[in-house]
């Protein structure tokens, strides 16, 4: 253990100081170290039809499907002893895998969170907190089935409470050390139910969080955009809705957490979620040649340069200011 903790230490030393000196030199683009945090794309299918989701909007037209685990081993025994987390998740529902349970059960001691919807919570709530998760967030957008299913369309808030509930239970007669996050994306419909979401959130053991939503198409923007300024990812311009952020070159993620889908291919971030930008295939490569190959390099010169010119960058958070997130 103390040598991951040193070999994990000495990786984000060594990340930390590629991404600062990029910063000074944007023709800069070796990473020294490998990523410390990594999305993997369990799924790429989902039971709902979230409006303003990529998936559930039928936005992503790459093709769709579940992650291979001897892929997923593959991937975990190369990055694993450098990550402090392994996100088990991306633009799908990664709880719909088939065969979920052995992902979270074979990443050997890596810190590793789940996000979920949670309507499959409930089908065996003691094997989840046994197997080695670290964090589970579960998506509540509403105190209320009508406020919830308002954006989670498709979804049934009784069920997922109910998963909640059982998963607390297990916690609790397991002595799991699990955490439990809700996370809220504030938006129009459920930006008065704070007050109601805090008291689940502690009903539930666990930690609620509020974040700003991410609107994809801009004829929506006024919609669901919550009345409270804070917590807005857009501001209006002469009739015309933009991101609050002044996207400013340069972007952590090129060198810190990367994403794969579930086929094996290598995104830049979590923003790229048709997969426009590949920089790699790890069903031929290994990550070591894709994380410093001629696709990464030359992508983390543009962003560096000129990263309002890049499509994907226009809905980040990364620069954000003045919203609560």
């Amino acid at each position: 253990m103390m040598r991951n903790l040193l070999k994990r230490s000495a990786n984000l030393l060594l990340s930390g100081f590629s991404f600062l000196r990029s910063s000074f030199d944007p023709h800069f683009t070796e990473a020294y170290g490998l990523p410390v945090a990594v999305n993997m794309e369990l799924s790429s299918y989902c039971n709902l039809k979230c409006p303003e989701c990529a998936t559930g909007s039928g936005m992503i037209k790459r093709p769709a499907g579940f992650m291979d685990i001897d892929l997923f081993r593959k991937i975990t025994e190369e990055l694993g002893p450098y990550l402090y987390n392994m996100n088990l998740y991306y633009q799908g529902e990664s709880m719909m895998h088939p065969r979920f349970f052995i992902f979270p059960e074979s990443i050997n001691g890596i810190p590793a969170t789940l996000s979920t919807n949670g309507h499959f919570l409930a089908a065996d709530p003691e094997r989840l907190v046994k197997s080695g998760l670290r964090k589970l967030i579960v998506s509540v957008d509403g105190a209320d089935q009508e406020t919830y299913a308002a954006y989670r369309t498709g979804g049934n808030l009784d069920l997922v409470l109910k998963g909640l509930e059982l998963v607390r239970e297990a916690r609790a007669m397991t002595g799991s050390k699990m955490k439990v996050e809700i996370q809220t994306l504030l938006n129009s419909k459920n930006e008065k139910q704070i007050k109601e979401l805090n008291k689940l959130a502690v009903r539930m053991n666990a930690r609620l969080v509020l974040k700003s939503m991410q609107i994809l198409h801009n004829e929506r923007i006024s919609i669901w955009q919550p009345v409270n300024k804070s917590f807005r990812r857009y501001k209006e311009v002469n009739g015309e809705y933009t991101l609050k952020s002044s996207l400013p070159n340069g972007c952590a993620r090129l060198w810190f957490n990367p994403v794969i889908t579930w086929d094996g291919r290598v995104l830049p971030c979590c923003f790229d979620k048709n997969a426009e930008h590949v920089m790699g295939d790890l069903k031929t490569d290994s990550f070591r040649d894709i994380w410093n190959g001629p696709r990464y390099r030359i992508f983390r010169r543009e962003i560096a340069m000129d990263r309002k010119g890049i499509e994907i960058c226009r809905n980040c958070t990364s620069g954000l200011r003045g919203v609560k997130h």
